[in-house]
C-alpha cells in the first residue's frame, strides 16, 4: 500500500521523499523500500520514526508527525500525503503552480484536494461560499457539503510555526484539519477538486472499493 502514495508523489513531480512511520511499522517499510535508490523517480529516500511514547511527538496525530519534518523542509514549500490513500489522477500542475507562487510573494499559503463523496460523515468536510472555501467541519454530523477533504495537503514552510501551538484535539492528537482551519480563515486556502479515483484505505469497505477499482482498471505500480 505504501507504493500508492509514492506513486501520487513521484508522478506530480516529488522526487525527495521523507517517510513518516511508527515504530512498529517502519521497520517493514525500511526492509521494503531500502535507500529508494531501486526505485523509479526518486533522488533520495529519508524516514523519520514516530515515537508515540516521546514527550515531543504526543499527542499523535497527522500534524504530530509533520513535527519531524523541519529540518527535512527547510525554507520549501513541500506536500503531505496520507499513507492509506489512493489517487487515480497526478496533479504535476497543482504542486509545479503552488511552488512558484511561493517562490514570487513567499506568502503563507495551503492547498487541498477535495472529493464529493457519499460518506462524508467520515471526513473532514469543506463549507463554500461564492466557490471559497469558508470552513472544514471534521466529522460532521450535519455537513454543509458533500466534498470531503482528502489525504493530500500542500504548505508553505511557514506552517511548521504552527505546529508547537496546536492542541490536541477530543480525539486525543494534534489534528491536520487545525492547520487547515487555521489556512482557510486567513484566507490563504486554495482547492481542486480530485477529477478521477480517490479512496481512503482505512476501512476494510474502503480498501475493498480501492482494490475492486485498481483490478478492473488495470492499474499498475511503476516506481517498482
Amino acid at each position: 500500500m505504501i507504493c500508492y502514495p509514492l506513486q501520487s508523489l513521484i508522478n506530480s513531480g516529488c522526487d525527495d521523499i521523507l517517510i513518516v512511520s511508527s515504530q512498529e511499522h517502519c521497520g517493514d517499510i525500511i526492509e521494503f523500500l531500502g535507500d529508494g535508490h531501486q526505485l523509479a523517480g526518486v533522488k533520495s529516500l529519508t524516514y523519520k520514526i514516530q515515537d508515540h511514547n516521546s514527550p515531543v511527538e504526543n499527542p499523535v496525530g497527522i500534524a504530530s508527525a509533520m513535527k519531524l519534518i523541519s529540518g527535512f523542509v527547510r525554507d520549501e514549500p513541500f506536500a503531505v500525503i496520507l499513507g492509506d490513500n489512493f489517487y487515480e489522477d497526478s496533479f504535476k500542475k497543482e504542486f509545479d503552480d503552488f511552488e512558484e507562487a511561493y517562490r514570487k510573494t513567499s506568502l503563507p499559503a495551503a492547498h487541498i484536494f477535495l472529493k464529493e463523496v457519499s460518506d462524508i460523515t467520515r471526513f473532514g468536510c469543506a463549507k463554500f461560499e461564492n466557490g471559497k472555501i469558508t470552513d472544514i467541519i471534521e466529522k460532521p454530523k450535519d455537513p454543509p457539503s458533500n466534498f470531503a477533504v482528502s489525504g493530500l495537503y500542500l504548505y508553505s514552510p511557514d506552517v511548521l510555526d504552527l505546529l508547537p501551538a496546536l492542541k490536541a484535539s477530543s480525539r486525543g492528537e494534534l489534528e491536520v484539519s487545525h492547520l487547515n482551519a487555521h489556512y482557510v480563515k486567513q484566507g490563504q486556502m486554495t482547492h481542486t477538486i480530485v477529477p478521477g479515483f480517490w479512496t481512503d484505505l482505512g476501512t476494510p469497505e474502503s480498501m475493498l472499493h480501492g482494490q475492486n477499482w485498481i483490478n478492473t482498471n488495470n492499474y499498475k505500480v511503476t516506481i517498482i
